[in-house]
């Protein structure tokens, strides 16, 4: 139930994503970004249409935290502007520029450390313009929903006043859907929740089903010159057969509207059962926090009945299974769950 940090989109050795892999690799595994790929414009296409960003641009690379990388940059060069306004409980990476916007002091080291960096309150759209006021920032950056942090909604309207505060200040709009992204929430992006149309958006872990591949979406009014952004291996043969491979599964299988629908169908039967937790999320980016530690929960589950959860802090298991999920895979893990928190509860009276 938790698909690898939420990499496994459409399930694991899918046999349409073999294929494709397999296919390529006979052809042609890799060449620099020097020749022209025509696998990246129909990578490019696909997204667009499935995602309904296909007005936006594409810049490929490996990461998450790459993605991120490149998307403070770019921002940084259109606005002419060095501060990044972050969120409490937010991750978007481990590396520089990334790591040093990221709400973990354990993981930020001498060298990442950055005045550049301004973390305010999740959901404080008053802080957030007082900050902006400065006339200093480049970006504000926040997740579609936060997943390392517990899986925290952003309220609707935090999103809208965001967009229209970023474009009163002059700053760049960055919705992270690394985690919350490709299908997960119900809908392709989180952010489509909202009416909100960000000035950039990146992505990542489902985009590839574990091939390493990122992703930078940038508005068309977004200008760029020749270099403002590289890399050697984002766009790589291999990786563009592996994410039009996701792509073509995620449409011909239908795994958004699945992930909305067994989602919805989880937390209903998670919210019906007299437990002391509580339940939140869009999809199949599911949390559930309690008012007791979780390890017991989580052990029972794995060595008992062979299900793996994920864990937010001591208190917050999280779900993040394949979008592929079926009913009947849902009930037994409602079944399971249900059976452990009764024995652990009771333990703890």
């Amino acid at each position: 139930m938790y698909g690898g940090h939420a990499v496994i989109s459409i399930g694991h050795s899918h046999p349409n994503y073999v294929d494709k892999i397999s296919n390529q690799l006979t052809q042609i595994g890799f060449y620099s970004n020097s020749i022209r790929n025509p696998l990246q414009q129909e990578l490019a296409d696909k997204l667009g249409a499935l995602s309904g960003c296909n007005d936006y641009q594409l810049f490929l690379c490996n990461s998450g935290a790459e993605a991120n990388e490149n998307a403070l940059k770019l921002a940084s060069f259109i606005t002419g502007k060095k501060k990044i306004i972050s969120y409490k409980k937010g991750f978007h990476g481990r590396t520089s520029a990334a790591v040093s916007i990221t709400d973990n002091p354990k993981i930020i080291a001498p060298v990442n450390e950055s005045d550049n960096a301004i973390i305010l309150p999740f959901n404080d759209i008053r802080a957030t313009e007082e900050a902006l006021k400065n006339g200093n920032v480049a970006a504000v950056i926040v997740e579609g929903i936060q997943g390392i942090g517990g899986i925290h909604v952003p309220d609707a309207g935090f999103l809208v006043e965001l967009k229209k505060l970023t474009e009163k200040y002059v700053a760049a709009l960055i919705l992270d859907e690394i985690q919350s992204g490709y299908g997960r929430s119900g809908k392709f992006f989180a952010f489509q929740h909202t009416p909100v149309n960000p000035d950039i958006i990146t992505m990542a872990k489902g985009m590839g089903n574990g091939f390493p591949v990122g992703g930078v979406l940038i508005q068309k009014e977004i200008g760029a010159w020749h270099g403002m952004l590289g890399t050697t291996f984002g766009g790589n043969h291999l990786a563009c057969a592996a994410s039009i491979a996701v792509l073509d599964v995620m449409k011909n299988e239908k795994l958004i509207e699945n992930a909305s629908k067994i989602g919805n169908y989880i937390m209903q039967e998670l919210a019906a059962m007299d437990g002391d937790f509580e339940v939140r999320g869009l999809g199949l980016m599911i949390g559930i926090e309690f008012t007791f530690p979780i390890k017991e929960i989580r052990n029972r589950l794995l060595f008992d009945y062979g299900i793996f959860t994920g864990v937010s802090g001591q208190n917050i298991i999280r779900l993040l299974p394949p979008l592929s999920l079926t009913v009947q895979e849902a009930n037994e893990f409602l079944a399971a769950f249900s059976e452990v928190y009764v024995d652990v509860a009771q333990s703890l009276d």
